[in-house]
């Protein structure tokens, strides 16, 4: 069966990221759209944009291509993204899916879910950068992507964009849990993911907090948008079907 899906992406990327994943699932006969939200496009201003601005350019996307049945997929910092917008949007929604994303809590923001360091490491590159932040190579390369070789590794990397710092300290505007909102929801977990430590887990911390959900274990590091994705691709059309 044909089914659309809306592919969001995490901080740092945009929607060419998601790219290698989309085209599986199109050459599996469904319909794939990979927008880049508000604060990742080519001349966005990171200093000022919001975690609200990037839910509504998300909103305005859907609605403005008259999508419906959506499948709306975030991965990492996308799960802040399709939470906030899954309220406006959800007389279009037939499920959503988490990739090893954020599940906010309402008035929790995103910094409120990592562990201490990263958020010191945040506000120091973030004061000097123009509220605007990067993860360093060395963290990213062993921390995100720590199931690729070198090479692949660093044209990843080339491919990242600065991210306005905003999104993370700025709150959810959500005005209830996931778990109460009438859709349904799945959880996909790779399950070589490390970019959270083992005492600050994606999976089960942050996913429960779906309430009822689908659970689908999945190769690969945090980017395996880059490194497994045709298996990244199989785990989201199990995750998404009715």
């Amino acid at each position: 069966m044909a089914d659309t899906y809306v592919l969001v992406h995490g901080a740092w990327h945009t929607g060419a990221e998601l790219e290698a994943v989309a085209q599986h699932l199109r050459a599996a006969g469904h319909t794939v759209h990979c927008p880049t939200l508000a604060g990742n496009r080519p001349g966005d201003d990171r200093s000022r944009t919001g975690l609200a601005d990037a839910v509504a350019s998300l909103a305005d996307f859907v609605e403005g291509q008259r999508l419906e049945r959506v499948r709306l997929v975030g991965h990492s910092y996308g799960g802040m993204v399709i939470s906030g917008a899954a309220p406006r949007l959800l007389p279009r929604l037939a499920r959503l899916v988490y990739v090893n994303a954020f599940v906010p809590l309402p008035g929790e923001c995103l910094n409120d879910m990592v562990p201490p360091h990263y958020k010191g490491l945040f506000d120091a590159v973030a004061a000097a950068n123009g509220n605007a932040v990067m993860l360093p190579f060395e963290i990213w390369r062993e921390a995100f992507i720590n199931d690729a070789d070198l090479a692949l590794a660093k044209s990843a990397f080339e491919r990242l964009n600065p991210h306005p710092y905003r999104t993370f300290t700025e709150p959810s505007a959500i005005e209830q849990p996931m778990a109460a909102l009438a859709v349904g929801k799945s959880y996909v977990n790779c399950v070589l993911d490390t970019a959270l430590p083992g005492s600050l887990p994606w999976h089960p911390r942050l996913s429960e907090r779906l309430g009822l959900y689908r659970y689908i274990e999945c190769a690969g590091s945090h980017e395996a948008w880059f490194t497994e994705p045709a298996a990244l691709a199989r785990a989201i059309e199990q995750a998404g079907r009715d």
